[in-house]
């Protein structure tokens, strides 16, 4: 505020030592000026709890915070207090790797994903009956699955958001990891239509060519960055059990598949759709 009401105390001094009207005069001026001057300072420092009187004698507040400028700040900050989110840690620039072209002698177009998950190898063909060849990791036992989808969405350093009955397996998964090294979608992810499926990277090298994940395709990082560069939304998706040709690594033996619970014979027979492996899963559970 400054010293300027200072300039009242001369007057207050005159009025005081002069006529006995100007000392009446300096009786009620003086506290009043005073009271003006205490209000006016108060309104300044806490304009949220300006007076209506106040409003009223003069016409508007002298400062007021605006509320809405920072409530959505607020609230943003509360929200990450309440839910367990993890820093997913630094987000480095990693170099897509283009793997080797291979002969691809299959009735598939081209521009199109094949992903063979008993051999553990990921498919974009190219012209000419050729293709790129990815090595991959795949589903594990209950969470394999077949079918077709499309690439809806590519998403660098994806954000991870563990499913509810993830983390009923798994305690100690958080709700929430940001994108980064730490988190397990790697650096890009290309998300299969509506499910809850995804291409994506991964830091763990001993993890590709097994069946570890619970449906997700997994590639290194610098395969998954070469794959994203070359898709685009839309871009189909078929997973098979095995292409034409080849055989089924994975499936169970005929004695197995005879003596098995129906749960079991159903996941052997790698010809199910994934929405009828995924139904089985979650009734056992």
């Amino acid at each position: 505020m400054g010293n300027w009401w200072m300039i009242f105390l001369p007057v207050s001094k005159r009025w005081a030592v002069g006529p006995a009207s100007s000392r009446k005069a300096a009786v009620w001026l003086t506290p009043l000026l005073s009271g003006l001057l205490l209000v006016g300072s108060y309104g300044v420092s806490v304009g949220q709890n300006w007076p209506q009187w106040a409003d009223e004698a003069f016409g508007r507040r002298p400062y007021e915070v605006p509320r809405d400028r920072y409530q959505g700040r607020i609230e943003e900050r509360q929200e990450l207090k309440r839910q367990d989110v993890r820093d997913g840690g630094p987000r480095p620039l990693i170099q897509a790797m283009a793997p080797p072209i291979v002969s691809f002698p299959h009735d598939i177009k081209a521009d199109s994903i094949v992903i063979d998950v008993g051999e553990r190898k990921l498919y974009y063909v190219l012209t000419g009956s050729r293709a790129y060849s990815y090595s991959i990791g795949v589903g594990r036992d209950g969470f394999g699955w077949t079918g077709t989808e499309a690439i809806s969405r590519k998403q660098e350093w994806p954000d991870w958001h563990p499913p509810a009955e993830m983390r009923v397996r798994d305690p100690t998964l958080p709700e929430k990891m940001t994108g980064g090294l730490k988190n397990p979608l790697g650096a890009v992810a290309l998300y299969l239509g509506t499910t809850l499926y995804r291409i994506h990277g991964t830091n763990d090298a001993n993890s590709i060519g097994r069946a570890e994940s619970s449906g997700c395709i997994r590639m290194l990082n610098s395969a998954v960055l070469h794959l994203a560069s070359i898709t685009d939304i839309g871009t189909p998706v078929t997973v098979v059990s095995a292409l034409p040709g080849q055989q089924v690594s994975q499936a169970m033996p005929p004695e197995a598949v005879r003596s098995a619970g129906p749960s079991e014979a159903a996941r052997a027979s790698h010809t199910q759709d994934y929405r009828t492996l995924r139904d089985l899963t979650l009734k056992e559970r």
